[in-house]
């Protein structure tokens, strides 16, 4: 469902949403036909399926296609911060969806993983060497085997706009610009180090950043070692 949005007659007005959910509901479509197809080829559970993003939502893209005049009360990011862009959960915590029939049990789990973990993992579950510098393997994690996945992420939202995970604590340092839902009046916070507490703050409304000064100094310490290796 990316821009430029034009859905296929068999959708056009038939989400509330306008061309922005008509293209999502095609989407959806979409993937059900290519599952059905597997089932009927008999391939199903000798393939795995996952369906993932590349970073939270937009709206208005360029396009006048009324994605925010039309919104209502639905929030693409959920509980999540902001959206595409930015540093904080909504711009950068994607859904994912990982199908394989017999070997994965349905469920959920809060394993850290990042897409760049697929190569590790899928090297390592097919016995070759993983040649990744930043990926890891999470096979478990996504086969549902185990809920724990990463013990640290760090993520670069958008031109020099990043976060490091560790944990249930984000850090965030001074940001270039918030992301797509820009709020005036943070303007003069995003030049300050934030730290959020995910578990406890979702949707990181609390920075906790002067309660807790010598963590932050320890992750400003380890964004900059990976970032600027020796």
């Amino acid at each position: 469902p990316h821009v430029p949005r034009v859905p296929h007659a068999r959708f056009a007005g038939k989400s509330p949403l306008g061309p922005r959910g008509d293209v999502v509901l095609e989407a959806d479509w979409c993937v059900g036909e290519f599952l059905k197809t597997l089932d009927s080829l008999g391939l199903s559970e000798n393939t795995i399926v996952i369906f993932s993003s590349d970073n939270g939502p937009i709206l208005d893209d360029g396009y006048q296609d009324q994605a925010i005049e039309l919104l209502g009360d639905h929030k693409p990011a959920g509980p999540f911060r902001s959206g595409k862009y930015s540093s904080y959960d909504g711009g950068t915590h994607v859904a994912m969806l990982v199908r394989w029939p017999g070997q994965i049990k349905p469920g959920k789990s809060d394993a850290l993983v990042c897409q760049m973990d697929f190569y590790a993992s899928f090297a390592a579950m097919l016995g070759q060497e993983n040649k990744t510098r930043d990926g890891e393997n999470v096979l478990n994690a996504l086969l549902g085997k185990s809920r724990k996945g990463r013990s640290e992420l760090l993520l670069d939202a958008c031109g020099d706009n990043v976060l490091l995970r560790k944990g249930d604590w984000i850090y965030i340092p001074p940001m270039v610009h918030e992301g797509y839902w820009v709020a005036p009046m943070e303007s003069g916070r995003m030049k300050e180090p934030q730290l959020f507490n995910v578990r406890k703050d979702v949707a990181q409304k609390n920075n906790v950043a002067a309660t807790y000064p010598e963590r932050v100094k320890d992750m400003d310490r380890r964004v900059k070692e990976i970032r600027y290796p020796e």
